[in-house]
């Protein structure tokens, strides 16, 4: 099946990653998967949420750059070799895969997002005075 991705063109710069999510969050669209490339000034964020159409459409409506590109999401089991499984059944059959990602999985009952920061130590520092909790290994 299918699955229609959003691929968001955001300026490099402070605010803008959150803007996206406040707007998913004040319409109650939840994310089930993201992932972001960046350069120097410009990065692309792609998402799956629960209702794409209208979430492309409030981002347009919030002057975002975005545009919808279909997927293939594939359920593996949760053990060592499955993902190369997949990557050997495409090399097998020609197929070229652009990229992937995973999705937001559970942990213990909880969503766990890894973030990439300039200064991981300051980063991890500003969780723990936060009360929240980083992770050590999967």
């Amino acid at each position: 099946m299918k699955v229609k991705q959003i691929s968001v063109f955001l300026e490099n710069k402070n605010g803008r990653l959150a803007e996206v999510t406040r707007i998913l969050a004040e319409k109650n669209i939840s994310l089930r998967a993201m992932t972001i490339a960046d350069t120097a000034d410009f990065g692309i964020l792609r998402i799956i949420v629960e209702q794409p159409d209208k979430c492309l459409e409030l981002l347009k409506e919030n002057n975002f750059t975005a545009r919808v590109t279909e997927v293939i999401g594939v359920r593996l089991d949760d053990k060592p070799g499955a993902l190369h499984d997949v990557m050997q059944v495409f090399e097998d059959n020609a197929v070229n895969i652009e990229y992937l990602y995973s999705t937001l999985m559970l942990m213990d009952d909880k969503v766990v997002i890894m973030f990439k920061v300039d200064d991981i130590d300051h980063g991890l520092d500003i969780i723990k005075k936060n009360g929240m909790e980083a992770i050590t290994a999967f």
